[in-house]
């Protein structure tokens, strides 16, 4: 398998594979434009799938943008960042608050494998009509349910239910 093929698997693979040096490299360019212009045929290109109604506020920063998909009316304010070694797929009219970011890059927990350089992603799922609020921060491997609301700042650590709300650090469920 080749490093792509382990990384999006959630396999250790190795980050300064010439191929996925190249890819980084494709979308930093990418990032440099649509971050200057806000210009849509430009996030088309970058993200893997977008909606004409699609609006990401820039600056946005991502890893490869292979890797995301978004739902029709999805809005991203600010200062978004997704990190997206492993599949980042968000629904259909989610909301995300300024400097969201999601991260699907994490490391090996022995420290041994750590210093050995490899790597590993798990992907993030974002259901239909969830709310990011500004500053949340949501981990690898995390799904957010369906109409789920996370409060600013949270630090979101594990799954959240369709309908949940959570806020905190780390993210806890709230009243309604």
């Amino acid at each position: 398998m080749s490093a792509r093929e382990r990384m999006l698997a959630g396999e250790l693979y190795d980050a300064s594979d010439p191929e996925l040096l190249a890819a980084r490299a494709q979308a930093r360019a990418l990032l440099v434009r649509y971050n200057a212009a806000r210009d849509p045929a430009i996030l088309s290109t970058l993200l893997r799938r977008v909606h004409e109604d699609t609006i990401v506020e820039p600056p946005f920063y991502c890893d490869y943008g292979s890797n995301i998909s978004v739902g029709e009316r999805f809005y991203a304010n600010a200062g978004c960042v997704f990190l997206d070694c492993a599949a980042i797929e968000i629904g259909d009219h989610v909301l995300l608050g300024p400097g969201v970011h999601l991260y699907t890059a994490t490391h090996p927990p022995d420290s041994a494998e750590r210093r050995s350089g490899l790597e590993l992603a798990k992907p993030i799922s974002v259901g239909d009509d969830a709310w990011l609020g500004g500053g949340a921060i949501v981990l690898p491997g995390v799904t957010i349910g369906a109409r789920a609301v996370v409060g600013a700042g949270s630090v979101v650590t594990r799954d959240v239910s369709a309908d949940e709300r959570v806020a905190g650090n780390p993210a806890r469920p709230i009243g309604r």
